[in-house]
Protein backbone atom coordinates (compact mmCIF):
# COMPACT_ATOMS: atom_id res chain seq x y z
CA UNK A 1 0.00 0.00 0.00
CA UNK A 2 1.55 3.25 -1.17
CA UNK A 3 0.62 6.55 0.45
CA UNK A 4 1.10 8.32 -2.90
CA UNK A 5 -1.79 6.37 -4.47
CA UNK A 6 -4.64 8.88 -4.92
CA UNK A 7 -7.36 6.21 -4.80
CA UNK A 8 -5.99 4.57 -1.66
CA UNK A 9 -6.65 7.22 0.94
CA UNK A 10 -6.05 6.25 4.56
CA UNK A 11 -9.17 5.22 6.51
CA UNK A 12 -11.25 7.87 8.27
CA UNK A 13 -10.05 7.19 11.82
CA UNK A 14 -6.41 7.19 10.70
CA UNK A 15 -6.96 10.58 9.07
CA UNK A 16 -8.59 11.84 12.28
CA UNK A 17 -5.66 10.57 14.32
CA UNK A 18 -3.20 12.29 11.98
CA UNK A 19 -5.11 15.55 12.37
CA UNK A 20 -5.10 15.18 16.14
CA UNK A 21 -1.37 14.41 16.17
CA UNK A 22 -0.68 17.42 13.96
CA UNK A 23 -2.72 19.65 16.27
CA UNK A 24 -0.92 18.20 19.31
CA UNK A 25 2.44 18.88 17.69
CA UNK A 26 1.49 22.48 16.95
CA UNK A 27 0.24 22.95 20.50
CA UNK A 28 3.43 21.43 21.91
CA UNK A 29 5.59 23.68 19.75
CA UNK A 30 3.62 26.76 20.85
CA UNK A 31 3.84 25.72 24.50
CA UNK A 32 7.62 25.27 24.18
CA UNK A 33 8.01 28.69 22.54
CA UNK A 34 5.95 30.32 25.31
CA UNK A 35 7.89 28.48 28.01
CA UNK A 36 11.21 29.52 26.49
CA UNK A 37 10.11 33.16 26.24
CA UNK A 38 9.00 33.11 29.85
CA UNK A 39 12.30 31.56 30.88
CA UNK A 40 14.18 34.32 29.01
CA UNK A 41 12.10 37.07 30.62
CA UNK A 42 12.38 35.81 34.20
Amino acid sequence: MLWSDPENEPPEDMRDMQDMLRRLGVLLALAMVVAMTLAWIC
